[in-house]
């Protein structure tokens, strides 16, 4: 794990405050008066054992009122002038206490190997096979990240196309988990517009920041794991000089490398490096996808699992809740039934076994 700069902007010294300036003022015009009193020497007379009983005396030296607030004005007008400096300072302050957390950077997570990259697209593929495609592209990934020695993990943004409850977003979440990162799903049929994506701007009444700026802010991590669940099912948000503000347009900047690097916060106007943050988009239907966010995020188009990959994933899954093989046994029971009564057993209703087993399982027995 590295640390890298993740604002592209200078925050405020803090030796410039205006009362660690004041503090200085002061003690220097103590120093000059001692001189000017014949109590202090010139500096470079005066020997170490009595510097410090100068010091003591300097410090006992009464400052003038009139002084007093000529230092005080003259420390605020220097702090003034040197905050200018930074656009941290046309923000209130609630938001740049929000962003002080950002002075040292934030966290890069990293892969430390091609072997560990190895075996996390093992893992991902034991227990999505049927992911192949997606997995693959992972893996690629997280191998060059690895080979080149990049500060951290950087995977070009994904978008998975393919029918639904097939566990899209399921291994996503895997993903992150595997890698070390946060990790964060954004439903795109109740986020209809590119607030809770990009935020908005000042001036509107819910101003805000989007939610990937306060996972990064929370977390302290620039790679999260971003899931934007059906997001062919987005819609726009329309203000009242019709402009429109759709979920999809605020994600173009976001995907490209280059604009991404110095993405422009609406909420906070300060670029930050979104570079890094891992996007996984899930489609339904990518076709209903406008053309520029197909052009920066081409579709891997993905197929359900078989009816044998649906127990072996059963079987894996059970293992990993720590069901009982009986338990296990009669959740593939179940599927099996549903396959030979002319139904299709999908994904989501396997987990639905996995967790109604689980529950029941750790249920205390009645006496």
């Amino acid at each position: 794990m590295t640390r890298r700069p993740f604002i592209d902007a200078a925050f405020p010294d803090e030796a410039m405050s205006a009362t660690r300036i004041k503090q200085r003022l002061t003690r220097h015009y103590k120093r000059l008066a001692a001189r000017k009193a014949g109590l202090e020497s010139p500096e470079q007379q005066i020997e170490a054992e009595d510097r410090e009983m100068l010091e003591g005396i300097t410090e006992r030296i009464e400052v003038p009122w009139a002084k007093a607030q000529r230092i005080s004005r003259r420390a605020a007008s220097i702090s003034d002038c040197a905050s200018r400096r930074s656009p941290l300072s046309r923000m209130k302050s609630e938001d740049r206490k929000r962003l002080e957390v950002l002075r040292n950077g934030v966290d890069v997570v990293t892969i430390p190997s091609e072997h560990r990259a190895d075996e996390i697209a093992a893992e991902l593929h034991a227990d999505f096979p049927w992911l192949a495609r997606a997995t693959e592209h992972v893996w690629h990934g997280l191998r060059q990240s690895a080979q080149s020695g990049e500060p951290g993990v950087r995977i070009r943004p994904l978008l998975l196309g393919g029918p639904p409850a097939i566990a899209k977003s399921t291994w996503a979440r895997q993903l992150a988990g595997l890698i070390g990162v946060p990790g964060m799903t954004i439903e795109a049929t109740t986020e209809n517009a590119s607030f809770g994506i990009a935020g908005s701007q000042r001036g509107w009444s819910s101003a805000a920041p989007g939610r990937v700026m306060n996972l990064i802010l929370r977390e302290l991590v620039a790679n999260p794991v971003v899931i934007v669940d059906e997001v062919e099912k987005a819609g726009d948000a329309m203000s009242d000089r019709g402009r429109s503000f759709s979920l999809t347009g605020a994600l173009l900047p976001l995907l490209e490398p280059v604009s991404s690097r110095s993405w422009s916060c609406p909420y906070f106007e300060c670029a930050f490096d979104m570079s890094w943050i891992i996007w996984v988009l899930t489609a339904n239907d990518w076709r209903l996808l406008p053309e520029p966010l197909l052009s920066r995020c081409p579709p891997i188009r993905l197929e359900g699992p078989s009816h044998a990959q649906l127990l072996a994933f059963a079987r894996r899954q059970g293992a990993k809740r720590g069901l009982s093989e009986a338990s296990i046994e009669a959740i593939c029971a179940a599927l099996d039934w549903t396959r030979a009564r002319g139904h299709r057993a999908d994904l989501r209703r396997t987990i639905r076994l996995l967790e109604n087993a689980e529950r029941l399982q750790r249920r205390p027995p009645l006496q």
